[in-house]
């Protein structure tokens, strides 16, 4: 599981405040919108609406406004134009970061995610340096005891899961993101995933000590927090050691 990973299942595990629930209640709001307008408002035909739909259940977004979000893409309610933007860069110590948008101003989010790296000793790159890096991966996380966990990781190759890997307390299941869907309905079968989901995963990380590891993850997160960005990968991992450190912090 990436380091990033690692540090959002923390912050999921803590709970969501309501400000950032509202945050995260606008992000999702945002994706339903852009992928009715590029695929249709219909869930069977359209199957980024189907996995951005479970996404929103998920984090327990209400289904009215799941439903407005949905006539506000197919133009039923109006609402300002969004655009898909991806930024690629480098953090500190040379870490890969790919930074994925949803925003109705192009020239503010830029300025804004270019700041922010500036600030933590990061610099963006050219569309297409750091992108050869990951993947497109359907990625379920599953929390989990010893005795679930060889049964789950069965089940998911069964289902056609392409890997599954085991850290402590939680099972990382990797799948084409074409058999996400199918791969979850046999997983939930067993226990619900904590999440599950298209991804931009890292073919190799880069492990950094627990400075320079925490100092790129405030990079991340506070990424994160921008109210344009929708998701943000990097090919980082760190020990043991520095997520419990996070873990004191958060």
């Amino acid at each position: 599981m990436s380091g990033h990973s690692k540090w959002a299942q923390i912050k999921r595990q803590k709970g969501v405040t309501d400000a950032r629930r509202g945050q995260l209640f606008t992000k999702l709001t945002r994706e339903i919108i852009v992928v009715v307008r590029e695929g249709g408002h219909s869930p069977e035909s359209n199957f980024r609406l189907r996995l951005a739909i479970q996404k929103a259940r998920d984090s327990n977004m209400p289904s009215d406004n799941i439903e407005r979000a949905i006539k506000k893409g197919s133009g039923e309610l109006g609402g300002a134009a969004l655009s898909e933007i991806t930024i690629e860069g480098y953090g500190p110590h040379g870490v890969a970061v790919m930074v994925e948008a949803l925003s109705d101003n192009r020239n503010r989010t830029v300025q804004e995610v270019r700041s922010l790296f500036a600030r933590h000793g990061g610099s963006l790159g050219a569309s297409g340096s750091v992108s050869w890096l990951f993947d497109n991966r359907g990625v379920i996380v599953v929390e989990t005891d010893g005795a679930q966990a060889e049964e789950l990781a069965l089940a998911a190759i069964d289902a056609g899961a392409e890997d599954v890997k085991e850290e402590k307390g939680y099972l990382e299941i990797l799948t084409t993101p074409q058999n996400l869907e199918t791969v979850r309905k046999v997983v939930e079968q067993i226990k619900l995933p904590v999440s599950a989901e298209v991804q931009r995963v890292a073919k190799k990380t880069v492990v950094l000590d627990e400075k320079e590891a925490i100092q790129t993850l405030k990079l991340l997160d506070h990424l994160e927090e921008l109210d344009d960005i929708q998701h943000v990968s990097a090919n980082l991992d760190y020990s043991e050691a520095v997520l419990e450190k996070l873990r004191a912090q958060a």
